[in-house]
């Protein structure tokens, strides 16, 4: 089977739904943890999966490299590789596009790549980010595409666009498997205009999904987050929307309002390894001194590991003497905070009071702690 999604329920533009895939059910809005080489960072899979996650996001440039997909392919795909039993979703690759410009060259036939390895040459084309994904096996791919820098000129964003729209075709073309689903990507940056052009056309070429890159590549999340709404009602109502690579919390629910079902993001995973922990109450940074001997949890009420066994005067002890256990838990932590964040705007949806519970989160948020 391929993806279908069902909307359950509509509180303005936000929405209560659904998602089937050939390895499960995904409620929605779901946020997905980022495993880049097919591992979340420092967490067992079990553990990703206790957090509440249903489904997360590999990386097809990275698996091509290394272990190489045709190895994982002989494995047995990646949901056997990494003993993952839920969804997974895989970028095309089209990121590295963007962070590794001084390694590429762009051309209508794909991307070459100077490997960030060994340095060896790496020939990226829409069929060959499509077959990388086809061999995973991962239940949902993207299409390859360019996304340009915030602040590019409008003869950039045009190329890009334009690029994009004959790589989406491309891949779609060279799709074979009909358990995955391949989903588009909508380009075109701040400029409204662009975006819907963009989307219109990809629209008509009718994919299972469609995702919102080019953003949070240098705009700021006011200027994004003024954009969403019009964006979103670019896409088909009936299709899953992805909104890549954004994931501050308050991002998140600025996506949810204006009817974004999927997210991705490696900074609950990045910031815990680096000491810092999300709350209600703020971010807290496990460092600073003034946990030095506090005995109470991390989070009053958190059900997760890290806040049911531990106190902040271990966890600042652990990154002081540099144990691997100290971003393990804040790792983990941050990931059922994720999570409980998707579980309760969905209650909110439910409810039909998505936009005072969305305040009374922004709110929360500001706080320092």
């Amino acid at each position: 089977m391929s993806i279908r999604h069902t909307c359950l329920k509509n509180d303005g533009a936000a929405r209560l739904g659904r998602l089937f895939t050939p390895h499960g059910v995904v409620e929605t809005p779901a946020f997905m943890p980022v495993g880049t080489v097919g591992t979340v960072k420092g967490i067992y899979p079990f553990q990703v999966e206790q957090s509440g996650s249903r489904i997360l996001l590999a990386n097809t440039y990275h698996l091509a490299l290394r272990p190489g997909d045709e190895r994982v392919a002989r494995l047995g795909g990646l949901h056997r590789f990494m003993n993952w039993p839920h969804a997974i979703l895989t970028d095309s690759g089209g990121y590295q596009v963007f962070s590794l410009s001084e390694r590429r060259v762009v051309t209508d036939a794909g991307v070459k790549f100077r490997s960030h390895l060994d340095g060896s040459l790496i020939d990226l084309t829409p069929e060959r980010a499509v077959q990388i994904q086809e061999n995973l096996g991962s239940d949902i791919a993207m299409v390859l595409d360019v996304c340009p820098p915030a602040g590019c000129d409008h003869a950039e964003m045009a190329e890009a666009i334009r690029r994009t729209l004959l790589w989406a075709k491309r891949c779609q073309n060279a799709a074979t498997r009909p358990d995955q689903s391949l989903f588009a990507i909508v380009q075109g940056g701040l400029d409204l205009e662009a975006r819907a052009a963009c989307a219109a056309e990809l629209v008509a070429m009718d994919f299972p999904g469609y995702a919102l890159g080019g953003f949070s590549v240098g705009e700021s999340p006011e200027a994004m987050a003024q954009a969403l709404p019009a964006c979103a009602a670019c896409l088909p109502v009936e299709k899953p929307r992805y909104l890549m690579g954004v994931g501050r919390p308050q991002d998140l629910i600025a996506g949810m309002a204006a009817g974004i079902d999927m997210f991705d993001c490696v900074l609950p995973t990045r910031n815990g390894r680096n000491a810092s922990a999300y709350t209600r109450t703020g971010e807290v940074r496990l460092r600073n001194a003034r946990h030095r001997d506090d005995p109470t949890p991390l989070e009053e009420g958190c059900p997760c590991p890290c806040c049911t066994g531990y106190s902040r005067a271990y966890l600042h002890h652990l990154f002081a003497a540099e144990e691997m256990l100290g971003p393990m838990l804040l790792s983990l932590h941050n990931l059922w905070f994720y999570q409980g964040l998707m579980r309760e705007a969905r209650q909110a949806i439910e409810k039909g009071a998505f936009n005072a519970w969305a305040l009374e989160w922004l709110v929360c948020l500001e706080k320092t702690p």
